[in-house]
């Protein structure tokens, strides 16, 4: 009788496999459907500080634009060295879509800001910077921190300490 029984597990095994597979329905391949395509890089954190003017501007005012956003300050070297860079590169790529935006971190910023441009022959934006914005930046640990934003507004390079003019050149080159 035992060996019976287990016959009878093993057809009834059998035939529950076999009615599986029959009765499986083949499915099509799944449809995938397509996602809008983010970009890889981060949008920048929109601000509003006021210009060494006395106005209000927004990064994002720039929108459609490549930017280079530097955090610089008056006392700074290696700043001063990177203005002479951001003053040929305005003056080249400025009709292609270029805006240079130098965000001053000194500590009597409204002050100093229009003099030293003015002194220094400053040609692109100059913002009145603040602590808050450096932090939406990641911190600004060091001067000069200079980011590259494309077009769409996204962070597409952050540079700490003093670059050449070639650096921000070909990367700007690229985005334009």
């Amino acid at each position: 009788m035992r060996k019976l029984f287990i016959a009878i597990v093993i057809l009834a095994s059998i035939a529950a496999v076999l009615w599986g597979v029959n009765n499986m329905k083949v499915s099509k391949k799944p449809e995938v459907k397509k996602t809008p395509e983010k970009s890889a890089y981060k949008p920048a954190p929109d601000f509003a500080l006021m210009d060494m003017f006395g106005s209000e501007r927004r990064l994002s005012d720039f929108r459609g634009k490549v930017v280079i956003l530097d955090f610089w300050a008056t006392w700074c070297p290696p700043c001063r060295a990177e203005i002479p860079h951001f003053i040929e590169l305005y003056n080249e790529y400025k009709d292609e879509g270029l805006e240079i935006i130098g965000v001053t971190m000194d500590w009597n910023a409204a002050r100093q800001a229009a003099p030293f441009a003015m002194e220094n022959g400053i040609n692109y934006t100059v913002l009145i910077g603040k602590q808050e914005i450096a932090d939406l930046y990641g911190g600004i640990v060091s001067i000069p921190t200079t980011f590259i934003i494309d077009r769409n507004g996204n962070l597409r390079k952050r540079h700490v300490g003093y670059q050449g003019k070639t650096i921000f050149e070909n990367e700007v080159k690229e985005l334009l």
